[in-house]
């Protein structure tokens, strides 16, 4: 052919796309069973000798009451289970109230088709009114789209909220109270006679969260007048899970508090005269969202089948029937020390909550556990959710979380035990009647013991408390905040994961000069600084000092020591203690398992020990012997 019929004919034909793209087809395929073998040699090479059948079944990891996730998912574990979950905007709404349609969503939230996204509310508990309102517009005029008013003793006067909302366009911006009756009527006064009020709002009334705070019965007889008063398209009462999460409950419990919570307020409110699908109109939900983004995600989506089957079994109207929800930043995963860090804790949370379809998203300042948020903390908070929503388009993808056999299978596993937990509470006679009865109170400490027990082993990881703390740094000091459910002597707790250290922390940071643990290194750098680094972290995690010596060089000034150095470096670890003792140290530690087993130590620090026992023994050592430090002139002050 010549070159002239070449160009005539063109270009040559691309080859045919194939209808099935086999991913790794060329490579054999892999089975569990090869899969469990490697798992096996790895654990037996880590020191396992034992191993369950299932091999999987040691790598499991608890995340609530009852439910834990497995290292491996995989087809054969999701089963039907993408079939129960719907399709988004259709019962059970376990993907979503939203069909993709531009407008409002069946729960009453923003569609992320139209510019927001999910409702981004700001909390303001400030009782400083000029502040508030200074707070208020400056949220307002930098993305946050609506406002959450708590209203009370120590946070914004209800007197005052005509003048905190003086500046606020109440046909663009939702309002959310938190504060009872009282707070509800003033609002309620304060619109009269208006009808153009923004939708989305809440009275915020949540009698159930008052008496699990305080351990003292509310009246729910009233709801329904409130209910018929209300603005049209607000709600009035809010099933709070959120009480449970603080006093130490994991999401097995709030779920099922929070659906057992909505039951109560659906039969006071239709004891009153409502209709029951305008009743399930009436509910607004209220869930923690964690760092733990996958149990938050399905969390969030086992929540909306959870009321979807209560809506079913009520006779509510299909349509009617999703839940709006929304998802506030964990309170008990926020630190007061290293608090910069809860930045990239609700930062994660608010992801998850996105990703698990909440309609409306709070994300608490990062200094929220120190008090008062400043400017800074509540500009932070609200750009965290600006950028998840209008650089990263969260929001714009429909339950982006679906199909995937994890998050299914963890959806279902949360559904079924929040279930079952809800039916133990409502044959108690109700949420009320489990309260008074100390059921609740029960079933949530036995989770926080439990978890308790993970931190102190620091199994569950606090970074900068726990892990990688910072003994030396200097705290923001914020203005006092007062709770908006104080906790009293009859009532559920408020609890923070990191409470426990934090506590030993303060201890220390109350004494001057701050005490310390003195690392007697045993060989040359590079064999002795793994373990050094180790025990340095877990001192640091009570706020204590660990610089490193050689050997007994350096012990001037304390009396506690751990030796650190290789498992062929301890052949001399007993005689280095008996030197740190005729020193001075009274107690002496290794730094390394149990089994290396050295004459002359107190205990261990290794990975998984109790490091809050560790360190309460430490501190016991080194506070008590302060005046005999201070007897021998060794710079006690």
């Amino acid at each position: 052919m010549s070159s002239s019929d070449q160009r005539s004919a063109g270009p040559p034909a691309e080859p045919a796309a194939p209808d099935v793209l086999p991913l790794a087809g060329e490579f054999p395929a892999a089975t569990r069973d090869q899969w469990r073998e490697l798992v096996a040699g790895v654990l037996r090479k880590a020191g396992r000798e034992e191993l369950p059948d299932p091999v999987e079944e040691a790598l499991r990891v608890p995340v609530a009451t009852g439910v834990s996730v497995a290292p491996l998912y995989t087809a054969e574990d999701a089963g039907d289970l993408p079939a129960l979950a719907g399709a988004p905007g259709l019962p059970p709404f376990v993907r979503g109230a939203r069909a993709g349609a531009a407008g409002v969503t069946a729960a009453g939230g923003a569609d992320p088709d139209v510019p927001g996204g999910w409702d981004v509310r700001q909390r303001h508990a400030d009782p400083d009114v000029a502040r508030t309102r200074e707070a208020i517009a400056a949220d307002l005029e930098n993305g946050v789209s609506s406002l959450w008013l708590v209203v009370g003793d120590g946070a914004v006067p209800a007197g005052a909220l005509g003048e905190v909302l003086a500046d606020v366009l109440l046909d663009l911006a939702p309002v959310t109270l938190q504060g009872g009756v009282p707070a509800a009527e003033a609002f309620l006064a304060l619109v009269d006679g208006r009808a153009d009020l923004a939708p989305g709002g809440c009275l915020g009334l949540d009698p159930l969260s008052v008496q699990a705070a305080t351990g003292e019965p509310q009246d729910l007889t009233g709801l329904a007048d409130l209910a018929r008063r209300a603005p049209a398209g607000w709600r009035t009462v809010v099933a709070d899970g959120t009480v449970v999460a603080d006093a130490g409950g994991s999401v097995v419990e709030e779920l099922g508090c929070a659906v057992a919570a909505g039951v109560a307020y659906l039969r006071a409110l239709t004891a009153g005269g409502l209709d029951v699908a305008d009743a399930f109109g009436q509910v607004e939900f209220r869930l923690s969202a964690s760092a733990d983004q996958f149990t938050t995600i399905a969390a969030l989506r086992a929540a909306r089948r959870l009321w979807d089957r209560v809506g079913e079994a009520s006779g509510v109207p299909a349509e009617a029937r999703a839940m709006r929800q929304h998802a506030v930043t964990s309170n008990v995963m926020v630190t007061r020390h290293d608090p910069w860090v809860n930045m990239l804790r609700t930062t994660v949370a608010c992801f998850a909550a996105g990703v698990g379809g909440a309609d409306v998203v709070t994300v608490q300042p990062f200094d929220a556990a120190l008090g008062l948020p400043d400017a800074f903390a509540r500009r932070i908070a609200r750009n965290t959710q600006a950028l998840l929503v209008e650089e990263a388009h969260l929001a714009r993808v429909l339950d982006p979380a679906g199909g995937s056999w994890y998050v299914e299978s963890l959806t279902e596993s949360l559904a079924q035990a929040a279930w079952s937990w809800f039916t133990e509470v409502e044959r108690a006679g109700g949420l009320a009647a489990a309260l008074s009865s100390g059921l609740v109170a029960e079933r949530i400490g036995a989770a926080w013991a439990e978890r308790q027990e993970r931190i102190a082993h620091r199994t569950d990881a606090i970074t900068g408390v726990t892990e990688f703390p910072n003994p030396a740094e200097v705290l923001p000091v914020r203005r006092p905040a007062a709770e908006a459910l104080p906790a009293a002597p009859g009532g559920l707790p408020r609890v923070r994961a990191s409470q426990a250290f934090e506590q030993l922390r303060d201890r220390v940071d109350a004494v001057d000069p701050r005490p310390r643990v003195h690392l007697a290194t045993i060989g040359p750098v590079a064999r002795h600084t793994a373990r050094a680094t180790f025990a340095a972290n877990l001192f640091g995690a009570g706020g204590l000092a660990a610089p490193a010596g050689d050997g007994v060089d350096g012990l001037a000034g304390t009396t506690v020591a751990c030796i650190c150095g290789t498992d062929r470096d301890y052949a001399s670890a007993a005689s280095l203690a008996a030197e740190l003792r005729a020193a001075g140290a009274t107690q002496v530690w290794l730094a390394g398992p149990p089994s290396l087993a050295v004459d002359g130590v107190d205990g261990y620090v290794h990975a998984g020990c109790d490091a809050l026992e560790v360190l309460r023994t430490v501190l016991d050592g080194l506070l008590g012997a302060e005046m005999v430090i201070f007897a021998r002139g060794e710079g006690r002050a």
